[in-house]
């Protein structure tokens, strides 16, 4: 298609364009970027020198006409139509997009909600921790069996900021007590630092992110979302660690729900226990580790085990929200996949 046939369907089509659609649809034929005319336009480059000399200039004037006519046109469809908009006004409206919190959001502002409904105080603590607080003050010191229950994951010394840590200095820190670096492998480090600062009676509950180095299924992720709870006083038991529990899964669950609490062991509690529960008839879940304060770990933060006790406990998010939401894999939290996300 030469010029001149360019420019004659080109001027008709602007004319004779009577709403927007048709106009656009003229607009893209011709100077679009996959329009005739831009085409021509490209194809310069493949041209002699001569038909270049020619064609060029009156292609690029041509172009510049068709512009400035269908800029007019533009504005005199919307006097037309009395500044008629780009889309149909009558048209029923697009329902508004609205963000979605996570499911382990949803159930870790619960969790905190019906903890501090029984006066329990909400503590947030390190990720990257020490091997004193995640192990020695909590009754597991190096070569104890059971750190074999926990893989963990640990670090290059040099390559941690001494910030994270809370400690007085990296050289103290390497030489003493403290021990190696690691990312946490539950909240329950928070236990030894709140009570080294604090003085019993009180109440807490540590939410926050930890970390395993395990292989990955259905119910086992590298990192997952845990709340420990610890309650200490003079005259602290059983039968109120019986009663906070139940209390908090009933308004968790629903007060459909039936306790089984059995026997365990747990470095850091003497005695252990694990908490199942049967939701409306359902199966048994096991979904609590929990028991009393160990002695050596009140020694450790310099409380007398003779004149305090108290109880600690370890929950699952991810576990929890995969009993309400009826989720089947842990892997579905971390996927990043809106089309999950959106579900709640």
């Amino acid at each position: 298609m030469n010029l001149e046939e360019i420019k004659e369907r080109g001027i008709a089509g602007i004319k004779e364009a009577k709403t927007f659609e048709e106009l656009e649809a003229a607009r893209t034929w011709s100077v679009g970027r996959n329009g005739v005319l831009t085409a021509l336009l490209r194809s310069l480059a493949d041209m002699p020198i001569e038909e270049r000399r020619k064609i060029g200039p009156a292609a690029g004037v041509l172009r510049t006409e068709l512009e400035k006519l269908l800029k007019r046109k533009k504005e005199e469809l919307v006097a037309k139509n009395e500044g008629e908009r780009l889309f149909d006004v009558t048209k029923p409206g697009k329902k508004a997009s609205l963000g979605h919190l996570h499911p382990l959001t949803r159930i870790d502002a619960e969790v905190r909600a019906i903890f501090s409904s029984l006066n329990f105080s909400v503590l947030e603590g390190p990720e990257v921790e020490s091997e004193y607080y995640n192990f020695d003050a909590l009754n597991i010191p190096e070569g104890h069996p059971a750190r074999d229950m926990w893989d963990t994951f640990w670090l290059r010394q040099n390559e941690t900021p001494n910030s994270q840590l809370q400690i007085p200095n990296k050289s103290q820190f390497q030489n003493s007590k403290y021990g190696k670096l690691l990312m946490r492998t539950h909240t329950s480090p928070m236990q030894i630092r709140y009570m080294e600062s604090h003085n019993p009676p009180f109440q807490i509950i540590v939410p926050g992110r930890t970390f395993r180095y395990e292989a990955t299924d259905a119910s086992h992720e590298i990192n997952f979302y845990q709340v420990e709870g610890l309650m200490v006083g003079r005259d602290v038991t059983l039968a109120n660690f019986k009663f906070i529990i139940e209390t908090f899964f009933k308004k968790m669950f629903g007060e459909n729900i039936t306790f089984r609490f059995r026997p365990s062991y747990f470095p850091f509690v003497e005695p252990g226990v694990e908490v199942d529960v049967k939701i409306a008839g359902g199966k048994w879940l096991e979904v609590m580790g929990a028991g009393m304060v160990h002695r050596n770990v009140f020694n450790a933060v310099r409380y007398n085990p003779d004149e305090v006790q108290g109880f600690a406990f370890g929950v699952g998010l991810d576990r929890l929200a995969m009993i309400k939401y009826g989720i089947p894999d842990i892997r579905l939290f971390y996927s990043g996949d809106l089309r999950f996300t959106n579900q709640f």
